[in-house]
């Protein structure tokens, strides 16, 4: 069958107002979810999978996708007027998102991120058509040392993320590093850092150490000095995002997409290690760097194109190779044997039309995504302007069912409020959080592709170095750290000049 008769019998397949209805009703609740901090896109799919087993195939599987792509926009939305994320996966978006809606632009800035992640959602599914199958192949020559040595160039993003001070960026990364060894040891099967407490084997719970350290201190911070938020309201503000504004981060938007396109494709990565990659590139790449982090339209472009660029591309290895890009689509590939397919090679040629079904309802999910985001910005809206001391009880009882609700567990609550002290600290004494939350999320993964690299080659460091991929990446490595350290003698060299001007009479 050619690619136009599937196209064709695809577009057969879902052109009816079930499909359609199904998709639409997806992306809202998606989208509902994502703005309900702790209520992540995860949760969201998962409370989804029961609805869909009297579902036809092709309408049960649209519906899924339709939550998961509403989910990782969604997310946004809290982390913009709240300075909560969502979902892990809008973690970045803060970063200049809310310094925004501070300046009473938070308009602005919802707009730009419904214009980023439809764009970045667009870019995502036409190449997840158009590149399917060599991405797959690309990402089946992964192995522990590439993963290996691509989280270890993951982690020089950091040094995009730590602010003024390269020292205390490196010191919030080592604290990052040190809690994300708490638990189980997967491969000896050894207690770390648990104090005899089984609650602590599984690791310190994501969601709770997240929203523990961007939402938590907020409110502490309120309490702690009441009368320094009197008056203060957050509204959306007269700025609305501009096509100017949309071309200035045309750029950006387009290279975080591509960003979310290949780390997506490849397994187990996930979406925000994306968006910080895309954050970090952007800001790197800006003639307003400096502005990054205080309020930059393009931050909020960049973070957001990262992680919406993942969501097409996570279905690349679960369609062509039937292994899950990320926990999400874990959850999408059991919908699909609940209906008798497997996703694979065989099922491009068995299921074609059920294939290029979901290419053409991804590809719809991208214009009810704007469509439902301009109605949802809208709706939320009024968060914004809920005076402080109204509006943070409220987020404290939404912070605590969030983060209770993914396991059922008061221990994950009291993570949640130790980490908000953390992270009220370090923001009293200019310690950035962004450093901490990349190694938190990527600390597992390199110290497990380490592992597995060392049994593999019987503790020989060489396998590290095995093949074009590892050398690629240890090379951007490498050039990354030395323009690290050129950027800061620069930096120390201007500022020595700077100073030796001041003195001089």
């Amino acid at each position: 069958m050619s690619f136009s008769d599937s196209i064709l019998a695809g577009l057969s397949l879902v052109a009816n107002f079930e499909s359609f209805l199904s998709l639409f009703i997806g992306v809202a609740v998606g989208t509902v979810a994502g703005a309900i901090p702790g209520m992540s896109a995860t949760m969201a799919v998962a409370l989804a999978l029961p609805f869909t087993f009297s579902m036809t195939p092709i309408t049960g599987i649209l519906l899924l996708l339709g939550v998961y792509k509403g989910g990782i926009f969604g997310g946004s939305i809290p982390a913009i007027l709240i300075k909560t994320p969502g979902t892990p996966a809008s973690s970045a978006t803060i970063l200049d998102g809310y310094p925004l809606a501070e300046k009473g632009q938070a308009g602005k800035a919802l707009g730009m991120a419904l214009w980023a992640s439809c764009t970045a959602d667009l870019i995502s599914n036409l190449s997840l058509i158009l590149f399917a199958g060599w991405l797959a192949s690309f990402a089946l020559s992964f192995g522990p040392p590439e993963f290996f040595a691509l989280i270890l160039f993951s982690l020089t993003i950091i040094a995009g993320v730590s602010g003024e001070s390269l020292l205390r960026g490196a010191l919030s990364a080592l604290l990052g590093l040190l809690l994300a060894t708490i638990g189980l040891d997967l491969i000896y099967g050894t207690n770390r850092f648990t104090f005899g407490n089984p609650n602590m084997m599984g690791g310190l719970n994501f969601i709770a150490v997240l929203i523990g350290l961007f939402a938590i201190p907020e409110i502490i911070a309120m309490v702690w000095d009441p009368k320094a938020h009197e008056g203060k309201t957050r509204r959306l503000g007269e700025d609305r995002v501009t096509f100017q504004d949309y071309k200035s981060s045309f750029r950006s938007i387009v290279r975080g997409s591509f960003i979310g396109v290949f780390l997506g494709s490849i397994p187990g990565i996930g979406a925000a290690p994306s968006a910080f990659l895309s954050y970090s590139e952007a800001r790197r790449k800006s003639k307003n760097k400096a502005n990054f982090g205080h309020g930059e339209v393009e931050g909020v472009a960049a973070a957001e194109a990262g992680n919406n660029g993942v969501a097409g591309a996570t279905l690349i290895p679960l369609l062509a190779l039937g292994v899950p890009g990320d926990v999400i689509t874990a959850i999408i590939l059991g919908a699909f044997m609940v209906h008798g397919l497997q996703p694979g090679p065989m099922m491009f040629v068995m299921n074609s039309d059920i294939i290029y079904g979901l290419f053409v309802g991804l590809i719809v999910s991208s214009v009810f995504l704007f469509l439902i985001g301009s109605v949802a910005i809208k709706g939320f809206k009024y968060v914004a302007e809920i005076p402080r001391g109204v509006l943070f009880p409220g987020v404290m009882v939404l912070c605590i069912y969030g983060v209770f609700a993914v396991n059922n567990n008061l221990f994950d609550v009291g993570v949640m409020f130790a980490m908000g002290w953390v992270g009220y600290f370090m923001a009293r004494f200019d310690v950035p959080t962004a450093p901490f939350l990349i190694a938190f999320v990527l600390g597992p993964l390199l110290e497990d592709s380490f592992r597995q690299s060392m049994l593999m080659s019987g503790s020989s460091p060489a396998v590290l170095f095995r093949g074009p991929i590892c050398w690629f990446f240890w090379g951007l490595t490498c050039i990354t750290v030395f323009a690290i350290i050129r950027s800061g003698a620069r930096a120390a060299r201007q500022s020595k000049k700077t100073e030796f001007v001041r003195q001089t009479p």
